[in-house]
């Protein structure tokens, strides 16, 4: 694989995506993954051991919450990301543990900061809509570096997309980098947010969009 993708979600999307469990999604984005970009369950023995991220534990309740499902000693999701994801990123020295790993993606997201860049640049859930371009522009002009924007199509009678994911890319030296494809590298892997019938999908720069500040 060539680069890592910081996946950061929005809660309220989830939770609109999917009315599972559920309950007062945090109001803040958290986060998602960190996902290599062509490989999945590099490694099917090397199974998830709680145990080994014990000292994350309050961060990882708190950054990367299983939205769907409330309850806190729920280690499912992180289970799942680390067979699909982190097994791969595990060939990267700085990531191959599971406290690496994690920790690592604790770390960039602190690093990240996207939940004060948005507040910053005046972006913050509301009502009204948004114009992806003036979104983007903003976490651009921030961040030296295009991330990849995900949001749920319109639904039926909607004139409005909703953001949902909002992805950062980096290199294997984890520098910030465009999360567009460069030269001889192959289209990017597509959300991996599947929920019920609806899934996310790459932005588009023209529909007005909405930033839910709750679960409608």
């Amino acid at each position: 694989w060539k680069k890592l993708y910081l996946a950061h979600h929005w809660p309220v999307t989830v939770c609109k995506m999917s009315a599972n469990d559920c309950e007062d999604p945090p109001e803040y984005w958290t986060i998602h993954g960190l996902w290599p970009d062509k490989a999945e369950e590099c490694n099917r023995t090397w199974h998830f051991n709680v145990s080994e991220i014990k000292d994350l534990m309050s961060d990882m309740r708190h950054y990367w919450p299983d939205v769907l499902h409330s309850s806190l000693n729920r280690t499912q999701f992180w289970k799942h990301e680390w067979d699909k994801h982190g097994t791969c990123a595990a060939t990267l020295e700085v990531l191959n543990s599971q406290k690496k790993y994690f920790g690592k993606a604790l770390e960039l997201y602190q690093h990240i900061d996207l939940n004060n860049c948005l507040l910053k640049a005046g972006i913050k859930p509301s009502s009204s809509y948004y114009q992806m371009t003036a979104i983007k522009e903003a976490l651009t002009r921030f961040y030296g570096v295009t991330p990849k924007i995900q949001c749920l199509p319109p639904e039926e009678g909607e004139k409005a997309q909703t953001i949902g994911q909002i992805e950062f890319c980096f290199t294997k030296e984890l520098q910030l980098r465009n999360c567009t494809a460069l030269k001889g590298e192959s289209a990017l892997m597509q959300a991996d947010l599947k929920l019920g019938t609806e899934e996310l999908s790459v932005c588009s720069d023209t529909l007005p969009t909405y930033y839910p500040s709750q679960v409608q």
